[in-house]
C-alpha cells in the first residue's frame, strides 16, 4: 500500500510533464529537483524516451539500474571487503591491509580472497534496487509536496530525505545476506558457502540470525546514502559551474559520465568517513553469537571502531564512484528520461527581484 501511494502520487506530480519528453541525448544527469521553465523548454524540442518519467515503467528501470550498479561493483571488491571485515574483527592477526591479502592467500589461497562473494552479490543487488529505485520515487513524491520553489531552495534537504527514505527498505532487503557475508567471510570453518552458512544460522539462531545485524545496518547504510546521494548531486553541481570549462548541456553523453565518476569518487570518501564505526560496529556483531550492537561497540572502544579505515575509503570511494557510473549509463543506454539541473523558478526569480 505505502509503495502504490508513492507511485500514484508521483505519477500525479504537477512536474510529471516536462520531466517525461526530455530526450537523453541532450539532457544531463539526473541531479535535479523539478523545474518547469527549463524542463518546458527542453520538452518541446526533444522526443524518444523509452518511457515516460514518473511512470511504473520508469521507476523499474531505475530499480533495474540499481541492481546492476550495486550488484557488480559490491562483487567486484569482495577480496577487499574481506580484508576489511578481518581487518575489523581480528586486527592481531590481520595487521594491515597488505598483511591481511597475505595471510588470506597463505590460508586460503586465492579462491579464498573471493569467499563471500554469492550473498555480496545477491544482497546488494536487492540492496540496489530498493536504495536507486525508491530514491526517484521518494524525491518526485516529496518534491510535489513541498512544491517547486521550496524543492529549489532546500534541495539538499530534498535529497537527504529521499535517500534515508530509501535506504530504510533496502536495508531491509540487504540485511540477511549481509549477515551470511559476514559470517562466512569471519568465521573460520563455519561455512565455506552460502548453501551451507543459512540453513546453519537458521538452526543455530533461527530468523533472529538474519535481522540482528539490522539495527546497526541502519546506523551504517542510512547515513552513508545521505551522504552518498546528497553529496553526490552537490558536487555535480559544483563540478559543472566551477570546473567544467562548458556549460553540462554541450557536453557529450562520455564527458558527462567522465564528471559523474568524479563527483560520485569524492562523495564515495566522504561515505566510508561517515559509515565507518558502524560498518566496524556490524562486522563484529555478526561474527559474535549473542552480542548486541551495544556490547559490541563497547567493547571495541573508540579507537577499535576505526580499524580499516583506509581500505574502506579505497574500497567505498571506488564503488560509490563506479555505482553511480554504471547507474547514469544505465539511464543512457536505456534511453531513460535524465532531468536538467535544479535552476531557481522563475516565480522564486520575481520574488527575490532577479527576474
Amino acid at each position: 500500500m505505502l509503495f502504490s501511494s508513492l507511485i500514484e502520487a508521483s505519477q500525479n506530480s504537477p512536474f510529471k510533464k516536462g520531466f517525461s519528453t526530455v530526450n537523453c541525448e541532450e539532457a544531463p544527469q539526473d541531479v535535479a529537483v523539478p523545474n518547469t521553465h527549463v524542463i518546458q523548454a527542453a520538452a518541446a524540442a526533444t522526443t524518444g524516451d523509452s518511457c515516460e518519467f514518473g511512470s511504473n515503467k520508469f521507476f523499474l528501470l531505475c530499480g533495474l539500474g540499481g541492481i546492476i550498479s550495486c550488484g557488480s561493483t559490491h562483487t567486484m571488491v569482495t577480496p577487499l571487503d574481506l580484508v576489511k571485515c578481518r581487518l575489523q574483527v581480528d586486527a592481531a592477526k590481520y595487521k594491515s591491509v597488505a598483511n591481511g591479502f597475505r595471510v588470506t592467500l597463505k590460508e586460503d589461497g586465492s579462491r579464498g580472497l573471493f569467499r563471500g562473494w554469492a550473498p555480496t552479490c545477491i544482497g546488494y543487488s536487492m540492496q540496489g534496487l530498493f536504495k536507486f529505485g525508491l530514491y526517484e520515487v521518494f524525491k518526485v513524491f516529496y518534491s510535489n509536496a513541498i512544491g517547486e520553489e521550496n524543492s529549489y531552495l532546500y534541495r539538499t534537504t530534498l535529497y537527504l530525505v529521499s535517500s534515508a527514505s530509501a535506504e530504510f527498505f533496502a536495508d531491509i532487503a540487504l540485511s540477511p545476506m549481509e549477515a551470511a557475508k559476514v559470517k562466512i567471510q569471519t568465521t573460520p570453518g563455519f561455512a565455506n558457502t552460502l548453501r551451507e552458512a543459512l540453513p546453519k544460522m537458521a538452526s543455530q539462531e533461527g530468523i533472529s540470525a538474519f535481522y540482528k545485524g539490522l539495527v546497526p545496518l541502519w546506523m551504517r547504510q542510512i547515513p552513508y546514502t545521505m551522504m552518498k546521494f546528497a553529496c553526490f548531486e552537490r558536487t555535480l553541481e559544483l563540478l559543472y559551474k566551477y570546473v567544467v570549462p562548458k556549460p553540462r548541456a554541450e557536453c557529450s553523453k562520455g564527458e558527462q559520465l567522465v564528471v559523474t565518476f568524479a563527483a560520485g569518487y569524492i562523495a564515495g570518501v566522504f561515505c566510508a568517513i561517515v559509515s565507518h564505526p558502524a560498518d566496524t560496529v556490524v562486522s563484529k556483531l555478526n561474527q559474535e553469537k549473542g552480542a548486541s550492537a551495544f556490547d559490541v561497540a563497547k567493547k571495541l572502544g573508540l579507537v577499535g571502531m576505526w580499524a580499516g579505515l583506509l581500505p574502506r575509503i579505497v574500497m567505498i570511494g571506488t564503488l560509490t564512484a563506479a555505482q553511480w557510473f554504471i547507474y547514469d549509463a544505465v539511464k543512457v543506454y536505456l534511453r531513460m528520461p535524465r532531468p536538467p539541473p535544479p535552476e531557481m523558478p522563475e516565480s522564486l526569480k520575481k520574488k527575490m527581484g532577479l527576474a
